[in-house]
């Protein structure tokens, strides 16, 4: 916010997100907090926002700020951009300052800019940064020669899968070369996240509520929760807490062969499959159609496509790539390390390739698709 601040913007207020960054429950509702209620996704008004910086992205979408800024761990500023319609940046581990942040991982937590375009988005980001990324893209950007891995996810449904083989043709009818890959070992990422986090989060989390007012750490916000009327409106559980309470401490021994063998694998996936088909990046989907909130059930977002950068630290993209029906959905690109620039530069010219967003026209519901 300092830095933001004495850039010149004006900070218009903070948004509401989903209650401890999805990292409380078994079954969350993203965009739901026992402060703010329920965010709404600005296109279908039943559907989710997705998260966690779910107030964030629907702000923008409802063109109510021209930038916001959320925080990810993995997913949770590209799923909520592409749900909404907007532009995302991950940026690369350590670029932007993480003082104040919320957290649930310093191995893998970064703010980072949305924006209704990528210019805006890397403006920001070079303020975010202190300057430590070039200037924003030019606007003249070119796909020629390019050469693009695109991921294609065919288990987000049907709808998603067309939507990037229209995606492929157009980037492939505007110069770039578009090859279909699948990233390697993205079962053994889906088995060791979770246990890393839980070990990060258990003493993240009591570092920072130890400058707190308030619980002063985990075992307490526990309690508190489970206590507290307001924090069961929508959905009770505490599950993801209770297990990072019991996990293995970080830095033990346990602990320190997971995170190691999860950053070696999410890099070699990034890395392998971008000197193998000698890509510029990598495009999947970054979202699927919108689910229908209901705080019951919780959410549907097994969403595959952030948790390579998320984990190695690299930067990613996403951008509008069009509708499934009235629901939007984003591409994501993803870079090698530290290549926040060049990612950037790429996106602007797929954005003028795709110009893909449309303004919500907030509809009460829609058919599923």
């Amino acid at each position: 916010m300092t830095r933001l601040r004495a850039a010149g913007a004006v900070i218009l207020g903070k948004t509401n997100l989903s209650e401890w960054a999805n990292f409380r429950a078994d079954k969350p509702t993203s965009g739901w907090s026992a402060v703010g209620g329920q965010t709404h996704n600005p296109y279908v008004l039943d559907r989710n926002p997705c998260g966690s910086s779910s107030g964030s992205a629907a702000a923008l979408a409802a063109s109510l700020a021209q930038v916001a800024i959320g925080t990810e761990t993995d997913g949770s500023i590209v799923c909520p951009a592409g749900m909404n319609g907007v532009v995302g940046h991950k940026p690369s581990l350590g670029l932007v300052d993480q003082a104040g942040v919320v957290p649930i991982s310093a191995e893998q937590d970064t703010a980072g800019p949305l924006a209704r375009n990528v210019t805006d988005a890397a403006l920001t980001l070079a303020v975010l940064a202190g300057s430590r990324v070039p200037q924003a893209p030019s606007g003249r950007e070119d796909l020629r020669g390019k050469r693009i891995g695109l991921w294609r996810l065919p288990e987000l449904g049907p709808g998603v899968d067309a939507l990037m083989t229209r995606t492929a043709r157009t980037l492939r009818a505007a110069g770039a070369e578009v090859v279909e890959v699948t990233p390697p070992y993205q079962r053994r990422l889906a088995e060791l996240e979770y246990p890393a986090l839980l070990s990060e989060f258990h003493r993240d989390i009591d570092a920072y509520l130890a400058t707190r007012d308030g619980p002063r750490d985990l075992a307490a916000l526990n309690e508190f929760t489970r206590t507290h009327p307001a924090e069961r409106t929508c959905f009770a559980g505490r599950e993801l807490f209770e297990r990072a309470l019991a996990a293995p401490a970080a830095g033990s021994p346990e602990h320190r062969a997971v995170r190691a063998e999860l950053k070696d694998l999410a890099r070699r996936s990034v890395d392998e499959t971008l000197a193998a088909h000698r890509l510029d990046a990598l495009a999947a989907p970054a979202n699927p159609p919108a689910w229908t909130t209901d705080c019951a059930r919780g959410d549907n977002d097994v969403i595959p496509s952030s948790t390579p950068a998320a984990v190695a630290g690299y930067p990613s993209l996403a951008l509008p790539a069009g509708f499934v029906g009235e629901l939007p959905v984003g591409l994501l690109l993803t870079a090698g390390d530290r290549q926040d620039a060049r990612l950037l530069s790429l996106g602007a010219a797929v954005e003028h390739r795709l110009p893909a967003r449309r303004a919500p026209r907030y509809l009460p519901t829609t058919p599923v698709p």
